[in-house]
């Protein structure tokens, strides 16, 4: 069986990386990678839909098994990626999708070199303002703070394999799709298992 691939899409915050990750599950067939956590559950998150909700003691418990392709403290919780959850599924075969922050992408990549990075762009910073000021959550210093987070992440680009703009939605979508499934036809992916495939023939 063909292994799974594991595409991590991230950005700046107002790049569309939620809404262009729910177009990519529409379009594809693709599992979403579920995060873990040690915060409590808002209303309306559902336990191993929205996130994996465990305590502090099960998540450090689980850090000193190596079971986080990533993972960072934000606060007074953890959050992380399970190794175990994502291996499993790509070794069925199912391809999987994570979206997440700049610093967990690259820490991914460290561990599992063979993820394929993808990084959103919005249009312009002037563009990434105007959407960041119409959401009405945040305050001017707070959307001057993140554009500076913007810039210095902007820096980590020439780590990801891919760059997609998000000036049109439909595109950039139209992008990503492409890219994913380019990749499942990469020569230095499946040379082994297109040979097999054919020896079985002759």
């Amino acid at each position: 069986m063909e292994q799974g691939l594991l595409f991590v899409i991230s950005g700046p915050s107002g790049a569309g990386k939620g809404t262009v990750c729910e177009r990519i599950l529409e379009e594809l067939e693709i599992q979403l990678s579920i995060s873990m956590t040690t915060r409590k559950p808002r209303q309306g998150e559902v336990h191993g839909v929205s996130y994996y909700f465990v305590s502090h003691e099960e998540f450090q418990e689980r850090v000193k098994a190596g079971g986080f392709l990533e993972y960072a403290q934000v606060y007074d919780n953890f959050y992380g990626t399970p190794k175990p959850m994502v291996m499993e599924q790509l070794s069925k075969g199912q391809d999987v999708l994570l979206e997440i922050d700049t610093q967990g992408a690259l820490n991914v990549k460290a561990a599992y070199p063979e993820a394929v990075a993808i990084f959103l762009l919005p249009p312009s910073l002037a563009e990434l303002r105007r959407r960041l000021t119409g959401r009405g959550t945040e305050t001017p210093e707070a959307v001057e703070r993140r554009l500076g987070e913007t810039r210095r992440e902007i820096a980590c680009m020439t780590k990801y394999d891919y760059c997609v703009i998000n000036d049109d939605l439909e595109e950039a979508v139209e992008r990503v799709v492409s890219i994913i499934k380019a990749e499942h036809s990469r020569v230095s992916r499946g040379t082994q298992h297109w040979i097999k495939r054919y020896e079985e023939e002759l």
